[in-house]
């Protein structure tokens, strides 16, 4: 499908940022010009005055809100078709502009850093900086790794070259994996990555082996350029990890966002341990299945026969709005709202970028791209991007532009507590025990691919990271040993590791965004913890969790998810969605013995 003959009410309103490109390009121009002239240095120097400080920190936020909106919607106008060579470009200029704005004002960390800490406390303790608080908090801990103004500049500088690895692995994923047809339901069909997983849930076994091995064919033509693509923006962080003096990429990673690596060691030691609940899971598809040999490509068909949910958009997000009732009225309105005010794009078509995500401007609304198919996945991808819109609506609508952007650390809880309400609604709201067990299957998987999976991929990442930080270089075979080799520690001995399986690592755009994946499994255990608290404490809880969406980055993201009843320092919640896992298994199979 091209662009133009999707509805206008599927597609998002990006009028609500600029009227049009045209307008775009004029504001961009003006903040060009007017930043090309300014005199950012005019603080410098100088940032021990309260007075002064206050107008440092004000012109940033006037500069990156201003910024903002320029970049989010270049992005998002590139991201409409990868192909279309003036939106890249417009997504290009801006980088360019913020990556030098912020090069003139990189000072001001390091010049914070060297005031004494009674100087830093005092302002923290200033009501006038009620709105900074938090962030000058951050630069007391984080004092061993900000450097000099100089070299602060010089590493500012240095992202408009060393963080571009993510653009040109999507355009590599989008616009050159030339991916071929292959058959579905009995008709030749093209390959994409949104079709991808409709062939694999719901597929002939001959025809989910054939889109496996073409779409990973894909992949295998260029491993070459994806392999140094991946190597190169390991590098980079391990360039930056050295600068800033750092014992590892992931700490570096992690005290970037303040969360205590407590956290990750949990969720590792918590895994490993659920491995063989995980083991039985797979042998139990086996089983089920019936199949003398399971493959990669098996474990994603569902295990209940004529139970996929399969609807429109339209009905989609009328189910969503109804499963999420237990969050209130006001949070169903708000789901109305997204839906009926052009926040959500929604048709995969021709050069799209692939998959689904949330953005947000500040002074705007969010924004929500999707490449629905009328799949129970899909579905629940809905339920899972509006928990990211409205945790940024509510967060932008209760804090100042400062502390309204939340972590990513924290990004994932509102999405998969949308998913685990929507699902446990359809499971009492039926007495169908095949679709009982349709649910169950799902949420199992759930659990799989959030948790299980995400731990499997965030160790990809540590292990890689390890290696390139002792002087290894990372090729594609020494990768696809990793990956293969922590393959068979998750899936077990319940199914064959299919040769290319090896190579998954090179389709996952989230490597280039380093450290982000384990948060979907910090996410989901938090979720599990928070759901079971709404559903059993009703408004209280409710009221905590709201809480926790208004909070922004308003404080360390450990202690604003502890306000929703979540203390991830603890082995408590791991414990819990481990157990949430093993119960739901249970079930299943006694559900099978019915």
């Amino acid at each position: 499908m091209e662009r133009k003959d999707v509805p206008q009410n599927l597609q998002w309103k990006l009028t609500d940022i600029f009227v049009s490109d045209e307008a775009w390009e004029k504001e961009y121009k003006a903040a060009e010009k007017e930043y090309g002239e300014y005199d950012f240095s005019a603080f410098s120097g100088k940032l021990a005055d309260k007075t002064t400080l206050l107008k440092c920190l004000r012109l940033n936020d006037t500069v990156s809100r201003r910024l903002e909106k320029l970049y989010v919607y270049a992005m998002m106008r590139s991201h409409e078709d990868v192909r279309v060579a003036k939106a890249n470009s417009s997504l290009a200029m801006i980088r360019a502009l913020i990556s030098n704005v912020f090069a003139e004002l990189s000072y001001v960390e390091p010049e914070l850093t060297a005031l004494a800490d009674e100087q830093l406390q005092a302002f923290i303790a200033d009501p006038d900086f009620a709105d900074y608080e938090y962030r000058l908090r951050k630069i007391v801990k984080s004092k061993a790794h900000v450097l000099s103004a100089a070299e602060e500049k010089l590493l500012t500088l240095s992202g408009n070259v060393l963080g571009d690895f993510q653009n040109v692995f999507s355009m590599l994923n989008n616009a050159n994996l030339n991916l071929p047809k292959a058959e579905l339901n009995g008709e030749e069909t093209q390959i994409s990555h949104g079709m991808y997983g409709v062939a694999l849930r719901s597929g002939t076994r001959e025809e989910r082996k054939e889109w496996f091995e073409k779409y990973y064919g894909a992949y295998i033509r260029l491993i070459d350029a994806i392999s140094q693509t991946y190597y190169s923006n390991v590098k980079a962080d391990v360039f930056y990890k050295t600068a800033r003096k750092y014992e590892s990429c992931m700490e570096m990673a992690m005290q970037g966002e303040d969360v205590d690596k407590k956290v990750y060691e949990n969720l590792i030691k918590a895994t490993h341990a659920a491995l063989p609940v995980m083991h039985d899971y797979i042998s139990t598809r086996k089983a089920v299945l019936g199949l003398e040999e399971q493959h990669m490509y098996d474990v994603y068909v569902p295990l209940v026969d004529n139970a996929d949910i399969k609807l429109d958009f339209e009905e989609a997000y009328a189910l969503v709005v109804k499963g999420l009732a237990p969050l209130g009225k006001d949070y169903q309105a708000l789901l109305e709202k997204g839906k009926n005010e052009g926040w959500i794009d929604v048709c995969e078509t021709e050069g799209k970028r692939s998959g689904a995500y949330s953005t947000g401007v500040y002074d705007t609304h969010p924004y929500v791209l999707l490449n629905y198919q009328p799949t129970t996945n899909d579905v629940f991808t809905v339920a899972h991007e509006m928990g990211h819109a409205l945790h940024t609506y509510k967060s932008s609508a209760a804090q100042p532009y400062a502390k309204a952007d939340y972590t990513i650390f924290l990004a994932e809880i509102a999405s998969t507590v949308n998913e685990v309400l929507l699902l446990k609604y359809l499971y009492n709201d039926t007495t169908d025990k095949n679709l009982k067990k349709y649910l169950l299957n799902y949420y199992m998987d759930m659990i799989r691919a959030t948790l299980f999976r995400q731990t499997q991929f965030a160790e990809f990442e540590q292990i890689a990271h390890a290696k390139a930080e002792a002087g290894e270089a990372l090729t594609k075979e020494s990768l696809n040993e990793i990956y293969y080799q922590l393959n068979q520690d998750y899936y077990g001995a319940g199914i064959t590791h299919d040769k290319e399986i090896a190579y998954e690592w090179a389709r996952i755009p989230h490597f280039y965004n380093s450290f982000y994946v384990y948060k979907y499994a910090t996410g989901i255990i938090s979720a599990i913890s928070i759901v079971k608290r709404i559903l059993t404490e009703g408004e209280t809880a409710v009221k905590d969790y709201f809480g926790f969406l208004s909070a922004g980055g308003s404080n360390d993201p450990v202690s604003i998810l502890k306000t929703a009843g979540v203390d991830l320092t603890t082995d408590a919640p791991f414990e819990a969605a481990m157990k949430e896992f093993k119960d739901t298994l249970e079930e299943f199979k006694a559900l099978c013995k019915e």
